[in-house]
């Protein structure tokens, strides 16, 4: 469970505040959905839950243990998962091992990292015939996922894949799942929704 109580946010020589006052709960086995127009904070929120930026005034917590008191880089490494928008893929690195790398920085022998990996490849549509292609060739393990915009750049199809499998991984397997989206019918999917509005959450919904 992600917790963030009265986080308020304010870029470095910022004027105002991107994020204000923002409380709210994000239970595991729900998948929620954050919308709202650009430069409402969706982006910023989720950077903050992540560990990637520190509130300027507030709280942010997973199961009950304060952000201040962990190892954000080792926390992000074993307990929680970001999908961008872009995909910031390893271009040396082919299909499988871009999904190796991973596993690897989590102690798990590439050897042992290549079969589970397969797998999620076949699970979003990547068959064998792609596994040895480089990230240029192609067209366009944790329990919380933060996803940026997650099908944005994915046709209907892979984009519908990719929701369902978030989804499964929400409601049977536990997982915390927090998308940030101006799909509508992605948030309309969501056992819980957010809608940001000027760096306040307007209003929270659920489902």
């Amino acid at each position: 469970m992600l917790k963030v109580e009265h986080v308020s946010y304010r870029y470095p020589n910022g004027e105002r505040d991107v994020l204000q006052d923002v409380c709210c709960t994000l239970e595991d086995g729900q998948l929620s959905a954050i919308v709202g127009p650009s430069g409402s904070g969706k982006t910023t929120l989720l950077s903050i839950l992540a560990g990637l930026d520190s509130p300027s005034v507030g709280s942010v917590s997973i199961d009950g243990e304060d952000y201040k008191s962990l190892d954000l880089d080792r926390c992000r490494r074993e307990r929680i998962a970001m999908i961008f928008q872009a995909f910031h893929l390893f271009p040396l690195l082919n299909v499988v091992e871009n999904v190796c790398f991973a596993m690897e920085l989590n102690g798990v022998a590439k050897s042992k990292a290549v079969g589970p990996a397969k797998e999620l490849l076949e699970m979003v549509g990547i068959g064998e015939e792609k596994h040895k292609r480089y990230p240029a060739h192609l067209s366009g393990g944790e329990r919380v996922i933060l996803a940026d915009e997650p099908t944005g750049n994915l046709d209907t199809a892979n984009g519908d894949r990719v929701m369902e499998i978030l989804q499964r991984l929400a409601h049977e397997e536990g997982y915390c799942v927090v998308v940030v989206t101006h799909d509508m019918s992605i948030a309309e999917a969501a056992d819980q929704v957010l809608r940001m509005k000027d760096g306040v959450l307007a209003e929270q919904e659920t489902a």
